[in-house]
């Protein structure tokens, strides 16, 4: 019983460090997304990957409505649908993913919805972001690399979209700003779980630690009654 309270009092231990940590770096994300909310930076595509995550620029270029992504397994206050990505070609030659907001599934696994968009030049505002992640490897599907377009993917790498687009993309995305024309619903927060659920995590492990420590103490060490 010693030895098995002492593991179990490490893990809770550990596994409240853990999630307080995972709080202390998801209030930096959250800050610094807020920081980040300021007047647009005017920028090249070549000038992208010297700005921090969240920055909020400006840039001028076209998107490529013929070659889109949905991508598949986002959801919405519970309903699921799909984030539309579509490629933005810059007026330096370079590209970029933009996210241009979410849909609703239709029902329909063998009938994409129809995702056009106009491809005049002009500027777009929005802010610099990683693509998702998944929490493990088989959350991911790359986008086919043959077929008709738009194509599903899960979690892609830019790797992966670059192989399926057939051209050079810069890493990351857009998040397209919610006034920006041809988008869909967005409604843009920082990313993963509000820094304080992670917190009260991390207090429910050390109680759970303080809780067998208190059972240990009950069960082996009982006050003796002086005999009469």
């Amino acid at each position: 019983m010693t030895l098995a309270t002492v593991l179990l009092l490490a893990l809770f231990l550990s596994l409240g460090r853990w999630q307080w940590n995972r709080g202390l770096d998801r209030q930096a994300q959250w800050d610094a997304f807020a920081r980040a909310g300021g007047p647009a930076v005017s920028v090249t595509g070549s000038g992208l990957a010297r700005l921090q995550r969240f920055t909020h620029v400006a840039l001028r270029g076209a998107y490529d409505g013929q070659k889109q992504f949905l991508l598949d397994n986002r959801s919405f206050e519970g309903r699921p649908g799909y984030e539309v990505l579509t490629v933005l070609r810059l007026a330096d030659g370079s590209a970029i993913a933009v996210d241009r907001g979410w849909i609703p599934f239709d029902g329909y696994r063998d009938r994409l919805p129809a995702i056009l968009v106009t491809s005049e030049e002009r500027p777009v505002l929005g802010r610099i972001d990683h693509l998702p992640s998944a929490g493990l490897d088989s959350g991911r599907a790359a986008p086919a690399t043959a077929g008709p377009w738009p194509r599903l993917t899960s979690f892609p790498s830019t790797a992966d979209l670059q192989a399926a687009y057939g051209k050079p993309l810069l890493n990351g995305m857009l998040l397209l700003d919610s006034g920006e024309p041809d988008g869909y619903l967005r409604k843009w927060r920082p990313p993963g779980l509000e820094p304080d659920k992670h917190k009260s995590y991390a207090i429910q492990w050390w109680g759970f630690a303080v809780l067998l420590l208190v059972l240990y103490v009950g069960l082996n060490f009982k006050i003796r009654e002086p005999r009469p």
